[in-house]
């Protein structure tokens, strides 16, 4: 019992014991409070649609065995008496712990909507999850920064001259890879806005084909002739892009030449035929024909008509259609088309 009473920096040996017990109860009931959340949430997060479960899963399982000791220490030691100095330090040990901890469960946070961010645009654009993971680990970084630096101002360390070192520095190397900076930028830019996606046919400049990878610094286009074209992403937003994957219809404007010699009946028949040919076709929405002009040796015709798919190939195979239809017509209907001609007239001297 004397033992017991023995006093060792201000508390008795029966105290001493006392608060190493509570220390291991609390950490126990915490671990399993910790352990019996994750099972819990796991299971139900697979039940659910609701992912707020998942990011506190993320957030349980980012919990460190040092922060439930560093807690745990803290309730046990509220049964001692403990010098002002120690509970000064002590205090301090704390917040440190808990800023760290509060690092680890940002971080996790980060991961989930980073996680969750990709397994969106995983269907309609494979190539932005790669910029995503990027803004990620930048996300990351400047996270730990942070961290640190609110772990050195509550140990007293000047921050503020650090933070402009910092700055200073951040500026220097932004100018030095400034064109690597501008294709990053760029890199969100087309995530985030989407100008294009992979699979779509764009025509930039002279320069046309299939957007085929898209990444930090580059985009990767498959042209027609099969080389693959490769745009730093900051020159190629600056350049005229025509996304024909966004066309949600063809536009389609043909013309055609008959023979002067056509009478007038068969050229206003030339206009309700046309017609007729064009809505007898499936997937397209005849706009207008008309007897546009007289040509140097031909009467020229114009048509436009809209197919209702952007499909280049559907396009052609219509267009092919509607030329042999109106060939076929006009044969029947003895209307010639013209090709140029010139005529000329000799007059011999004194006739």
């Amino acid at each position: 019992m004397e033992l017991l009473n023995t006093i060792y920096y201000g508390n008795t040996v029966q105290a001493w014991l006392i608060a190493v017990g509570v220390l291991i109860v609390v950490f126990a009931v915490l671990k399993i409070i910790q352990r019996a959340g994750i099972s819990r949430l796991s299971k139900l997060s697979l039940l659910t649609h609701n992912k707020i479960d998942d990011l506190l899963v993320g957030i349980l399982e980012n919990t460190k065995f040092f922060f439930l000791v560093i807690a745990s220490a803290y309730v046990a030691s509220l049964t001692i008496t403990l010098k002002p100095s120690i509970i000064t330090v002590s205090q301090k040990v704390i917040v440190l712990v808990l800023i760290l901890q509060g690092g680890f469960w940002a971080s996790a946070a980060v991961s989930f909507g980073l996680a969750r961010n990709i397994e969106k645009r995983m269907d309609q654009d494979v190539s932005s999850t790669t910029t995503i993971t990027f803004l990620g680990f930048v996300a990351r970084v400047i996270l730990w920064i942070i961290v640190l630096l609110s772990m050195l101002a509550n140990l007293g360390v000047n921050v503020t001259g650090l933070i402009t070192g910092l700055g200073i520095g951040g500026i220097a190397v932004a100018l030095a890879v400034q064109n690597i900076l501008g294709d990053l930028l760029a890199s969100l830019s087309i995530v985030l806005d989407k100008p294009f996606v992979i699979g779509d046919f764009v025509i930039v400049d002279s320069h046309m084909g299939t957007i085929e990878r898209i990444g930090l610094k580059t985009t990767r286009v498959r042209s027609l002739s099969g080389e693959q074209l490769i745009f730093s992403n900051n020159d190629l937003l600056k350049s005229r892009i025509r996304n024909y994957g966004r066309m949600a219809e063809r536009r389609v404007l043909f013309s055609f030449r008959v023979i002067y010699q056509t009478s007038l009946e068969k050229l206003r028949m030339i206009k309700e035929m046309v017609t007729e040919i064009i809505n007898s076709q499936e997937g397209t929405r005849f706009d207008r024909a008309h007897f546009k002009e007289y040509g140097d040796s031909s009467l020229n015709f114009e048509v436009v008509y809209y197919v209702t798919n952007p499909d280049y190939n559907l396009y052609m195979d219509i267009q092919e259609r509607i030329n042999q239809e109106i060939f076929r017509r006009f044969d029947e209907e003895g209307i010639e088309f013209a090709y140029p001609t010139r005529t000329i007239y000799i007059q011999r001297e004194g006739e």
